[in-house]
Order: structure tokens, then C-alpha cells, then sequence
């Protein structure tokens, strides 16, 4: 798996998000945030989430979609149930996935930060094959971009959010990572920034 000079990852299928902009000028990219998905909440497969992230979503389809009307959000990547990956934006450029968020007293998470779906819940375990594509990716990342750190969304937005939640195994992820030999910048270990 590998990120090309445009930021897009040749293995995933691509879905352009409209909900996207440039990265503030010479911004480093050294975080990266995890985060999970269910539309509607609990139930998995279909074509909901991507709908949201396109701005195709028909709110009159569920009742939870009402709440999500005038909501303008993506991710760069989705990492599916199966283990299948979606990317909805460049890394090269800013989703809109933190939102309101601070990272060592850094304000606004988006700019400096790629975001990462799993279609999941803060209920149910993730899949094995989840975390081996999330592994695949984090690698290609590392090698494309100065990443120095892996948090999630609920470490960055303590007080708005819960994922990845607690049926994310950080310790799985990071062993799997470091089974592969996967260095962030300057060749050190990713900092996980989950206190």
C-alpha cells in the first residue's frame, strides 16, 4: 500500500468529498486520528456514510438522519467491516472529520491531522481484518508524511466525542505496528496520545 505525490492511496477506491479544503501553507501532517462510523447508528454496510461524506445523504431515510441535515463532514479514509478502504479526500489536503479539537494545546486538529474512519461503534469490537488495513495504511502514511503521533477522536474533542471508543484495541494496533516494523518520522515509534 503506498500514498502517491497527490496524496491518494492507489489500494483504496476513490470517492471525491466536496467537503475539503487546502491545509493551512506549509503545514506539516504529523497526526493522525482515528475515529468510528455507524449510519444508522449500530447498523453496518450500505451506503450511508458515504452518502454523508458526499453530501448525498437522504435525511428522510431514518429518524438519526434528521440531526445530520446541515451537517458538512469527511474523512480521508473509511476502513470498512470487511477490511476494504475508501478515501474521500487527499491527504495533501484538510477533511473536515475533528471539528472543534486540540492536540497539546494545538487548536484545530484538521489542519495538521488525517482522519480515519472505522465502521464501527463504541459497543462492538472491531474486526481483525480492520486493524490489519488500518496497519497497512498507518505504514504508507508514515512513509509519505511526518507523522509523529496516532490519537483519537475522543482525545482530541474529550467533551463532544467518544470514538474510536472503548472496543478500540490500542494495544492490538500498536503491536501489529510494531510487528511491522513501522516508524514515524526521523525512523522513532509512533507516540500514542491516549491519556
Amino acid at each position: 500500500m503506498n500514498i502517491d505525490s497527490k496524496g491518494w492511496c492507489m489500494a483504496a477506491m476513490r470517492l471525491d468529498s466536496p467537503n475539503q479544503n487546502d491545509r493551512p501553507e506549509n503545514q506539516a501532517v504529523d497526526l493522525l486520528v482515528i475515529h468510528n462510523i455507524s449510519l444508522p447508528p449500530g447498523e453496518f454496510g450500505g451506503h450511508y456514510i458515504t452518502d454523508l461524506f458526499l453530501n448525498r445523504l437522504d435525511c428522510d431515510r431514518h429518524p438519526f438522519f434528521d440531526q445530520l441535515r446541515a451537517l458538512k463532514v469527511s474523512s480521508h479514509f473509511l476502513i470498512r467491516r470487511n477490511g476494504s478502504l475508501i478515501q474521500f479526500v487527499s491527504a495533501d489536503k484538510r477533511a473536515w472529520h475533528a471539528g472543534v479539537s486540540s492536540y497539546r494545546g494545538r487548536q484545530g486538529c484538521n489542519d495538521f491531522s488525517i482522519g480515519i474512519e472505522i465502521e464501527g461503534t463504541d459497543y462492538v469490537p472491531f474486526a481483525p481484518q480492520q486493524y490489519d488495513t488500518l496497519v497497512s495504511l498507518t505504514a504508507a502514511l508514515c512513509r509519505r508524511y511526518p507523522l509523529k503521533a496516532v490519537t483519537g477522536h475522543q482525545h482530541i474533542a474529550p467533551e463532544r466525542k467518544t470514538d474510536p471508543g472503548p472496543f478500540f484495541d490500542w494495544h492490538c494496533f500498536r503491536e501489529k505496528l510494531e510487528k511491522k516494523n513501522v516508524h514515524s518520522f526521523r525512523n522513532t515509534p509512533l507516540e500514542f496520545w491516549i491519556g
